[in-house]
């Protein structure tokens, strides 16, 4: 075999294992949204994906390394949902901040299934330290995010009485309540509706903005 038979061969492999851990970890995703946690099985999961549990324990080892990938999949998805908003939004902070909320409703973060996943790993945060530290790190970085673009239209429209930490944090807490609502109860809340509560409670604090 030549060199260059050996480096695609070597690229072709890696391509292969990149694909197969990330269709178990959508299989993952799958099982944990209908099963939950404790309900889904390696079995489960590679019956879903069509794979051997060898292939599973060759590129996982164990199903605790295989869910905390899956959550750490799930969080690097939602933290490029949103960088790519902040990145095309325009300059100013009220379009940023704006992006960012028309981000976190948009059908692909606030899938049913994916939704359920999330609340399945914020259920097991107090008795799993890791699932806590990656779900806590997203929250971390967000917020500040969010707090700095609530300064900044603090200044520009003097809302001397506002406090963008304690705003930042509200407008978390409304996000999660309102995703909770959109996985329990989707006949009586619609994306938009969701997204338009956030607006009301942007415009609230920031009148002159939104």
């Amino acid at each position: 075999m030549t060199q260059t038979q050996e480096k695609t061969s070597s690229n072709s492999r890696a391509i292969n294992k990149v694909r197969r851990r990330e269709q178990l970890i959508k299989s993952t995703i799958n099982c944990i949204a209908k099963r939950g946690i404790a309900g889904t099985t390696m079995a489960d999961v590679t019956k879903d994906a069509g794979l051997s549990m060898g292939i599973v324990n060759l590129h996982f080892q164990s199903k605790d390394r295989l869910f905390e990938e899956t959550l750490l999949f799930l969080s690097d998805e939602y933290e490029t949902y949103w960088d790519t908003a902040l990145a095309r939004a325009g300059g100013s902070a009220a379009e940023k901040l704006a992006a960012v909320v028309n981000s976190d409703f948009s059908a692909r973060v606030c899938e049913r299934k994916k939704l359920a996943v999330w609340f399945a790993f914020w259920g097991e945060v107090k008795s799993r330290p890791t699932y806590l530290q990656i779900c806590a790190n997203s929250d971390k970085r967000n917020n500040v995010v969010v707090a700095g673009l609530c300064k900044e239209l603090k200044k520009e429209g003097g809302y001397k009485d506002l406090k963008p930490q304690a705003f930042a944090t509200g407008l978390a807490a409304l996000v999660n309540g309102l995703w909770l609502d959109l996985l329990m109860t989707p006949k009586e809340i619609s994306r938009k509706e969701a997204c338009d509560i956030c607006f009301t409670y942007l415009a609230s604090s920031f009148p002159n903005h939104f």
